[in-house]
């Protein structure tokens, strides 16, 4: 019987090609993937980092020599293919093409259906180890570098209905000419409007948006740019700014920061659905200015306006573009200067320092 006729889809659509043992597997309609090739082509080195929903390997394609980012697809429970979370990864990775975005350069198989690989374009440091193991800090030069570098992906993603949700430091990496990438797509989502519920449980506690923690069921780009206000503070900072180790203590520590919201600054505050169960304490100031007192004003202004309690006021990517915090001395240094360092993805990990990066990644 022949196929019910349907829309021609874009150019750019995923289309779906059944795999051995009844999976499905998305490819390119202009197969930019064509036949996948085996994981035997490829030399794992060594493990280099988990994602949300998989292990990541430095490794060697045998047929070119080139280092590239092997990540293995996490099968867990699923029988009949790949798990939905790998498949909008694939989906949406294939689709973007931006310097400040990791790059998926085809999906590779093993000898069963659950060994699925992505192979991803190698960069040398991700922030979080660089973090853990850097002897001096980075200037503030090369922090606006790094930022704007995050920006202009971010940018890239959200003018193309895209967020994120799930950016901190051990998910930006970097390569050895400077070129800051944004990574693990795992939980990124496409949107739209109106917006769709989603669930709150996204982004890891630390980079969470209070409106996350409140238990709002619609997202929008700004919980990505709250996410970048708390890596901004934090490299400023050369620590972790708001460091909660539960929900209760995250959203205090937002407080203790930023004040107490109310309906008046962020309207629909009381209606969140989480609101009812959290007695949130008095603190009328927003604290930031003590926190970074040797920030110039255009620097807090930009600070102040990623960390808006209402999602629909805080600054977006282009905002921050903008922002006279980049055009003022000290100028963002260019990516080609920034510092090189020592490979530390280039070995396994040591004990020391694994347990501030293991909480700095929980989600």
């Amino acid at each position: 019987m022949a196929e019910a006729a349907g829309p021609e889809p874009e150019p750019e659509v995923l289309r779906l090609k059944r795999l051995r043992g009844g999976g499905f597997f998305p490819v390119p309609r202009e197969d930019r993937l064509g036949r996948c090739r085996s994981v035997k082509e490829f030399e794992k080195l060594n493990r280099i980092g988990e994602g949300t929903y998989g292990i990541v390997y430095r490794a060697r394609d045998t047929q070119t020599d080139e280092i590239v980012a092997l990540k293995k697809v996490r099968m867990d429970k699923e029988k009949d293919g790949i798990p939905i979370s790998s498949l909008r990864e694939i989906t949406l990775l294939l689709k973007l093409r931006h310097p400040n975005i990791v790059e998926l350069k085809e999906v590779v198989v093993g000898n069963h259906l659950e060994s699925i690989f992505l192979v991803m374009g190698y960069c040398e440091q991700d922030l979080a180890s660089l973090l853990e193991n850097m002897q001096t800090p980075f200037s503030e030069a090369q922090v606006k570098c790094i930022i704007l570098q995050v920006l202009k992906g971010l940018q890239y993603l959200h003018e193309n209905f895209i967020i994120h949700r799930d950016l901190k430091v051990s998910n930006l990496l970097m390569t050895d000419k400077g070129c800051v990438k944004i990574a693990d797509f795992g939980l990124a989502r496409a949107h739209g409007v109106p917006l769709k519920p989603m669930t709150p449980k996204v982004v890891t506690l630390w980079y969470r948006a209070p409106e996350l923690l409140l238990g709002t069921t619609t997202q929008t780009t700004g919980i990505d740019m709250w996410a970048v206000g708390c890596i901004l503070a934090e490299l400023l900072a050369h620590k972790p700014l708001l460091p909660g180790s539960s929900e209760i203590q995250q959203i205090d520590l937002i407080v203790q920061l930023l004040g107490t919201p109310n309906e008046n600054i962020w309207p629909g505050f009381s209606k969140l659905p989480l609101v009812s169960q959290y007695t949130l304490r008095k603190q009328p100031y927003n604290n930031l200015k003590h926190k970074f007192p040797w920030l110039s004003e255009a620097g807090l202004r930009l600070l102040n306006f990623l960390f808006m309690y209402d999602p629909k006021k805080r600054a977006t990517a282009g905002d921050c573009l903008e922002s006279s915090y980049f055009k003022e001395k000290p100028l963002p240094c260019e990516p080609e200067l920034m510092p090189t360092f020592p490979h530390h993805r280039n070995k396994r990990a040591a004990p020391g320092g694994a347990e501030s990066q293991a909480k700095r990644s929980k989600p």
